[in-house]
């Protein structure tokens, strides 16, 4: 690798995207979340020229899943590279998938909380993911196709504590130039040929049969409805964050909503202090056919009995919402 490689639009982009959120990572620095591809390996460098300049501690983290033959030695090269880029601490954490709720889940769970150890062992506030405009795109696409509502349809947040994604707004071919702009080598995983998921299919066929159809520009008309639907949610949320303490009543082992009081707001507000109570007082995360089906004691209310939610029993009665630990 040169000492001094060029400074080309690509590695510009890249490290003008790093920049950017270097002011969110905190003070006890970052991890760049490498495994050797394109554009990880393009966040890593570009992470390693910005971080110093602005003060920021950065090392990477690099997660081998165990599920290919030669995995270790993928991430001992990835390893390799993080170092020479200046990177420090470099963290090698092989973990053990078991395939809960399917493979893809299965190794993005193991992954998210080896992030979390690394984070605690090296006291790092953020850790950086390589995740481009094309892959929001994608996400997007696939909520539209599986009738998702708002939550999928708002695709990845750029920031989002502890994680940061510095390119979000860069095109995945950037970070392939800004690798062979660098004199970097990126592992190109042989198994992204012969996945069948559904986002490959989305990345090899959808998108390019749209652009076709429509003209270019698709992906990145994909990743504005994003923005957009991240700053709508963004208020709404707001505003019912700012209802539920004047809301929320005690009740005999749970929380309770006034029905009359969440009925003067229209649905997403509801369906949002709903969510809020359930969380803060249970610690768990309803679907949206969860929140829907409690949603319904409220304006489809016929005398039924109630809800039950995983360890959660909702009933209407005397004009409240009640959650009771079931």
């Amino acid at each position: 690798m040169p000492d001094r490689p060029r400074l080309t639009p690509a590695v510009a982009q890249t490290r003008a995207a790093v920049r950017d959120v270097l002011p969110a990572v905190g003070a006890g620095g970052g991890l760049v979340a490498l495994s050797g591809g394109p554009d990880s390996l393009a966040l890593a460098a570009a992470a390693a020229f910005e971080a110093p300049r602005a003060g920021v501690r950065m090392g990477a983290v690099l997660v081998d899943h165990g599920l290919q033959p030669g995995s270790a030695e993928v991430a001992a090269r990835a390893a390799v590279q993080a170092r020479a880029l200046g990177l420090d601490p470099v963290e090698v954490r092989r973990v053990r998938v078991d395939g809960t709720g399917g493979p893809e889940a299965a190794a993005r769970t193991a992954r998210y909380a080896a992030f979390d150890a690394a984070r605690s062992a090296t006291g790092a506030t953020a850790v950086l993911l390589g995740h481009t405009l094309d892959d929001q795109a994608e996400t997007v696409l696939l909520g539209l196709a599986r009738g998702s509502g708002p939550d999928a349809l708002a695709g990845m947040r750029r920031v989002a504590p502890p994680l940061l994604r510095p390119f979000l707004g860069v095109r995945r071919s950037a970070t392939h130039d800004a690798c062979a702009d660098q004199g970097l080598d990126p592992w190109l995983d042989p198994m992204n040929a012969l996945d069948a998921s559904a986002r490959v299919r989305v990345r090899a066929t959808a998108l390019p049969a749209l652009e076709t159809a429509l003209g270019p520009g698709v992906a990145e008309a994909l990743a504005r409805t994003a923005d957009q639907v991240q700053e709508d949610a963004a208020a709404l949320d707001a505003i019912a964050a700012e209802l539920a303490p004047d809301l929320a009543e005690l009740a005999e082992g749970g929380i309770a909503l006034p029905v009359a009081a969440l009925a003067a707001n229209p649905p997403a507000i509801v369906h949002r202090l709903i969510r809020l109570a359930v969380e803060d007082e249970f610690g768990r995360t309803l679907s949206r056919a969860q929140t829907l089906a409690v949603a319904r004691l409220v304006f489809a209310w016929h005398g039924q009995e109630g809800v039950d939610l995983p360890g959660i029993r909702v009933v209407r009665a005397g004009g409240r919402l009640e959650f009771t630990g079931a």
